[in-house]
C-alpha cells in the first residue's frame, strides 16, 4: 500500500495556514501604512478636485489622489523614467510591505520568492505622454520604454527585478475584483512551491485618456463636491469617482514566519469567485455575488455568524448597491453584520481597490476596530444594513469578509481571521 503524500515538493503541508507579515500602502489619505490607517480612522478623505491637468471639459472632476508622494524616495533614478506613477506607487508600497515584514529578499532562494499582482488600467499616463509626442513630434520622438512602461505586467516585472524574485510570477486582470484574487493565487503558491509572495495591486488611472475610458462604463459619478460625489448605499447615490494607489502585501506560510519570528497581522483563510453573465434583453441581470461569499466562508470554514464585520464593494451606483444588500442579505440575514466602504475616503482604486481593502480588513483585526464609511447619511430603501457610518467603531474583530466586483462580471470574496 502507498502511503499518501502530505507534503509539496518544498516539504510543506498542502493546507498549511497563509499569513500576511507585511503590509506597504500608497493611498490618496495617506502614504505608509500607519498614516493610511490612522487618517482612515479619522474619516479624513483623499477625495479632492483633479489638478494634474484641467478636468473642466469632463463629466468627472473629482478624484483620490495621492498626495505628498515621492517616488524618488523609494524607486531609483534610473527607473522613474522607465516606468508610469502606477508602477512608482507598487514599488514604494512593497519596500514599506517587505521592511514592514522584515524580510530583506537577498537572504532567501530566489526561485522561492513569487510576485502576484493585480492589474487594470496599466501605465495609461505613460503611454498618453508618448502618444502625444508621436502625433506632434513624431515616431522618432517616442521613447523605448514605451512598449514595456504601459504593460498591465509592468509592476510585476519591476518588483520582480528589483528584488531579485525569479519564483513565479504572474499578474491577474479583473478590474477591482483582481486584488482579492491575486491574494489567493499567493496562498496556491505558498501551498505549492514559494516561501514568499509579493502581492496586492496599485493602480493610477489619472490620466485624460485613462479617465475617458472609465467614463464609458456609465458609473462614475459627475457631482463637483467631494463630499457628495461618491456616496455607496445612499439614496443620493450617484456613482463613483476614480482613485490611485492601493497595498502590496507579503505573504507566507504560517510556519515560516513563526520560524522568523515574524507577528502575523492576520491568516488568508477563505476565497470564493463567482461570474455575473452579460444580461440578456428583457431578463432581469444575474448577480452572483452571494455564491462568491458562500464559496469563501465555505473554504474558511467559516459559518455567517462568525464573520465580525464586510468589507463592501460599494461601487455606488444605485441598482447594483442593492444587488450587493441583497447578496450580503441573502447569506448573513438583513442587518446581522456591520457593514463598511472605507473606499469613499479614497475613491475605486480599480487594481489596487480591493488589495487597500484587504489590507484594512487585516488592520481592523490587528487593531479590533471597524473603520467608517463617509459621506453617506441617508441608507437607500432596500439597502438593510448594519453600515458603519460617521465614526470607526470599536469591536473585536477575528473574522472579515472583503467583496470586490470588477467591470464586466466579476466577483471575488475573501475571507481573513486572525492569527
Amino acid at each position: 500500500m502507498s502511503k499518501r503524500n502530505t507534503t509539496t515538493r518544498s516539504g510543506r503541508a498542502p493546507d498549511e495556514r497563509v499569513v500576511v507579515t507585511g503590509i506597504g500602502v500608497t493611498a490618496p489619505n495617506g502614504v505608509g501604512t500607519e498614516a493610511y490607517w490612522a487618517a482612515t480612522l479619522d474619516g479624513k478623505s483623499g477625495l479632492a478636485r483633479i489638478t494634474h491637468f484641467d478636468p473642466e471639459r469632463y463629466p468627472t472632476r473629482v478624484a483620490g489622489v495621492v498626495q505628498e508622494f515621492d517616488a524618488a524616495e523609494y524607486v531609483p533614478s534610473r527607473l522613474i523614467v522607465q516606468t508610469d506613477h502606477w508602477t512608482h506607487l507598487g514599488l514604494a508600497a512593497t519596500a514599506m510591505a517587505l521592511d514592514d515584514a522584515g524580510v530583506d529578499p537577498a537572504e532567501l532562494p530566489e526561485y522561492e520568492m513569487a510576485v502576484v499582482t493585480a492589474s487594470s488600467s496599466g501605465g495609461n499616463e505613460f503611454g498618453q505622454r508618448e502618444i502625444e509626442k508621436l502625433w506632434s513630434k513624431g515616431p522618432q520622438y517616442v521613447g523605448v520604454y514605451q512598449s514595456i512602461a504601459w504593460f498591465y505586467a509592468a509592476t510585476t516585472g519591476q518588483v520582480s527585478i528589483r528584488y531579485g524574485m525569479r519564483g513565479p510570477c504572474g499578474v491577474i486582470c479583473a478590474e477591482q475584483a483582481g486584488g482579492l484574487d491575486v491574494a489567493a493565487q499567493a496562498r496556491r503558491l505558498l501551498r505549492r512551491e514559494a516561501r514568499l509572495v509579493v502581492t496586492g495591486g496599485t493602480d493610477a488611472s489619472r490620466s485624460p485618456y485613462a479617465l475617458v475610458a472609465q467614463i464609458t462604463s456609465g458609473m462614475l459619478s459627475t457631482r463637483d463636491d467631494p463630499v457628495r460625489a461618491y456616496l455607496p448605499f445612499d439614496v443620493d447615490a450617484c456613482g463613483h469617482v476614480p482613485g490611485e494607489g492601493g497595498a502590496m502585501l507579503i505573504a507566507e506560510g504560517e510556519s515560516a514566519a513563526r520560524d522568523r519570528g515574524a507577528v502575523p497581522y492576520g491568516v488568508i483563510a477563505g476565497y470564493g469567485a463567482s461570474f455575473d453573465p452579460r444580461p440578456e434583453p428583457g431578463r432581469p441581470p444575474r448577480a452572483n455575488l452571494a455564491r462568491a461569499i458562500r464559496l469563501a466562508l465555505d473554504d474558511a470554514r467559516v459559518r455567517p455568524d462568525q464573520v465580525d464585520v464586510v468589507f463592501a464593494d460599494a461601487v455606488g451606483v444605485p441598482e447594483r448597491d442593492l444587488a450587493e444588500a441583497a447578496a450580503i442579505g441573502e447569506v448573513f440575514g438583513p442587518r446581522a453584520v456591520p457593514v463598511t466602504a472605507p473606499k469613499t475616503m479614497t475613491g475605486r482604486l480599480y487594481g489596487g481597490g480591493a488589495a487597500l481593502d484587504l489590507a484594512t480588513a487585516l488592520l481592523a483585526i490587528r487593531d479590533g476596530v471597524i473603520p467608517p464609511t463617509v459621506g453617506v447619511t441617508s441608507p437607500a430603501p432596500g439597502c438593510d444594513l448594519d453600515l458603519v457610518l460617521g465614526a470607526a467603531r470599536e469591536t473585536p474583530v477575528r473574522t472579515a469578509l472583503v467583496l470586490a466586483r470588477g467591470y464586466g462580471g466579476f466577483n471575488s470574496a475573501l475571507v481573513v481571521t486572525a492569527p
